[in-house]
């Protein structure tokens, strides 16, 4: 809305009508270990930027921006988090095994860099066409293509 102020759902109305594709978005993007600590992360930051939103035409798109780079800081982040045990591994532990650590396609999802992996769980989880994923993701629709191409390729060679 131009010249005025736009009319804004309350957060609770915003958060029970985003939830479940973010919580779908991140369960893949980050693994179901770590998808409840991220989906918290997205929403605590949605909270304290909220009264700053104008265009409530986009909270959808808005959001899953938000929830894209807690994904990638989550992965970025893995190496370097401690990860309480009562008994230390042998080898340090960067991804935590998801629910099925024999499962091959989480193994490959997890195997798959965290631009990669945001870009095809976009794509293929989400269904969201390139234009809005490049949109997400701060980066070109050229750059999003690349990443799920890249991505896809690579997840294909691996489960093969």
């Amino acid at each position: 809305m131009r010249g005025g102020s736009a009319v804004m759902p309350p957060f609770q109305q915003f958060l029970e009508a985003n939830r479940a594709t973010v919580y779908r978005f991140l369960t893949v993007a980050v693994g179901p270990q770590d998808a409840d600590d991220a989906f918290q992360e997205t929403f605590l930051a949605a909270l304290r930027a909220y009264p700053r939103v104008r265009e409530p035409d986009k909270l959808d798109r808005w959001i899953l921006a938000i929830a894209s780079r807690k994904a990638i800081d989550h992965h970025r982040g893995a190496g370097r988090r401690a990860v309480p045990t009562d008994e230390p591994p042998e080898r340090p532990v960067h991804d935590p095994a998801p629910h099925d650590p024999d499962d091959p396609l989480w193994s490959a999802v997890r195997a798959l860099p965290p631009r990669q992996r945001v870009a095809v769980v976009h794509r293929h989880v989400l269904d969201r066409p390139y234009a809005e994923i490049a949109e997400l993701m701060g980066c070109s629709e050229q750059t999003a293509r690349a990443n799920v191409y890249q991505g896809t390729k690579r997840l294909r060679e691996l489960i093969a």
